[in-house]
């Protein structure tokens, strides 16, 4: 889970993956997507491919990659505990804000 979370703090990575959620893609169409020369992005993709988010398989003479959505199993199931504390908090603020309040005296106001 440590490679995945390293690899997820790059905003490049991140571009990267949004893309491959859509379709997947060849490394030209993503160094289209990043203000960064095509060796940087393929650093990028060796990382997303080390964390075990990308696959890649030979076309031809293309590189095509693609997301793999279970690496992020573990992560999801990692966030879940916060998710769960977090939607507990907002039910609470909820219910405390629809809560009616007494009036205030005319003198208050």
């Amino acid at each position: 889970m440590d490679a995945v979370l390293h690899a997820l703090t790059d905003r490049s990575r991140r571009v990267v993956l949004d893309a491959l959620a859509d379709r997947p893609a060849t490394v030209n169409e993503l160094a289209d997507l990043l203000p960064i020369a095509r060796p940087g992005v393929s650093r990028h993709l060796r990382v997303l491919r080390e964390a075990g988010l990308v696959e890649v398989r030979q076309e031809a003479q293309r590189r095509v990659y693609s997301l793999r959505p279970e690496a992020l199993v573990d992560l999801d199931a990692w966030l879940g505990r916060y998710r769960t504390l977090w939607q507990r908090r907002l039910i609470d603020l909820h219910a405390e804000i629809a809560r009616p309040r007494p009036s205030e005296p005319e003198g208050d106001r």
